[in-house]
């Protein structure tokens, strides 16, 4: 009970923060956005080989990709908040209260997933002009899977950002991880365009297999292998990660 207690305070400040300042959750989705809406009209001819000839049927495959993108960055870069804290000598107070140590991510990380979830609302609304159609109840699935992916990633950043404690550092280390999960992910085209080798290594990618559920999702195939496979991989990581982070904030919180 205490636990759930502090966790809601922690997610309750960091909420309050973020709406003082709403304005990070609209440069958030501005790129997304740009994507959506003057890269996607290219894909017509480019995905035509793979029967998707109407703009419904181009969405379902593009908005899935594009939102997992949104989760990876949103995620990964969460860490700078937290490097500006310890600066300021938040994490150094919280020492002295009797605080979990665990609801200190929990509560920061909840905040992110949940900005991560409005963003995606407003990608998904935005994206129903141009031809999206999805079902409610595989729409909401595909937001669960898509909150695990901001969980898992902005408790590593936070992880690490506890490690390095530098902007310098942190900046091109997520770089550094974040273009080669990207590009072998299929986020913004299907992999099934890439030579064979570079799908068998693409396998080892646990984003892929999330993009891949995500698509499955969006398209109706509710049943599909790449649904569970991708929920049960990204919850898997996403406690492992929740798991370090915690014991990361363990260690620089006593």
């Amino acid at each position: 009970m205490k636990f759930a207690r502090d966790t809601w305070l922690i997610f309750q400040r960091q909420a309050l923060l973020l709406l003082r300042n709403p304005v990070w959750i609209f440069v958030g989705v501005f790129q997304p956005i740009m994507y959506l809406v003057l890269f996607a009209p290219l894909l017509k001819p480019a995905l035509a080989p793979m029967g998707a000839s109407s703009d419904a049927e181009i969405y379902r495959i593009f908005v899935p990709g594009l939102l997992v993108l949104l989760a990876i960055f949103g995620g990964l870069f969460q860490g700078f908040g937290l490097i500006a804290e310890l600066r300021a000598g938040v994490i150094e107070r919280s020492r002295v209260t009797p605080v979990s140590r665990l609801a200190l991510l929990l509560g920061r990380s909840l905040r992110d997933v949940i900005s991560l979830l409005m963003q995606a609302v407003i990608i998904t609304v935005l994206a129903i002009p141009f031809g999206l159609t999805v079902q409610l109840g595989n729409l909401l699935l595909a937001y669960l899977l898509l909150a695990l992916i901001a969980l898992m990633t902005s408790a590593v950043s936070y992880g690490v950002a506890l490690l390095v404690r530098s902007e310098d550092a942190l900046a091109p280390l997520m770089n550094t991880v974040a273009q080669p999960v990207l590009l072998l992910s299929g986020i913004l085209l299907p992999l099934a365009f890439a030579p064979l080798w570079l799908q068998r290594v693409a396998q080892w990618n646990p984003f892929s297999w999330a993009v891949d559920g995500t698509r499955a999702l969006f398209a109706g195939n509710l049943g599909d292998d790449a649904v569970w496979q991708g929920l049960l991989i990204t919850l898997a990581l996403a406690s492992l990660a929740v798991t370090w982070a915690a014991r990361a904030f363990a260690r620089s919180v006593r």
